[in-house]
């Protein structure tokens, strides 16, 4: 098992049970909840600019701990890049980006 699996194991404990807990560059449009984690060093894919650097973009967009998330859009090509409504804004970012926010999805009818 790799750190990744054993991460996300302990992620689905710390949540409600029966949560689940996707990445955002995983979900589709019309999914909806609460960011739990934005951490840069979740993925190794290569984003152009360092980790660091990454995760404080996210941050100052407001990708933050507690955030309500809602996708709305996704591109049409490769799916890319990816809409989101956060709290009470719109942002737009590469799947490759959203791969670094975890959120806890709600359940449907929430």
């Amino acid at each position: 098992m790799n750190n990744l699996s054993i991460e996300r194991a302990a992620l689905a404990e710390a949540g409600p049970v029966g949560a689940a807990i996707v990445r955002l560059s995983e979900a589709s449009p019309g999914d909806r909840g609460a960011i739990i984690e934005v951490r840069a060093d979740l993925a190794e894919t290569d984003h152009g600019v360092d980790r660091e650097e990454l995760q404080r973009r996210l941050l100052e967009f407001g990708f933050v701990e507690g955030a309500r998330i809602e996708v709305i859009h996704e591109g049409l090509f490769g799916h890319d890049p990816i809409a989101v409504r956060l709290d009470d804004m719109r942002v737009a970012l590469r799947r490759r980006d959203a791969d670094e926010v975890l959120f806890i999805l709600d359940k449907p009818g929430v």
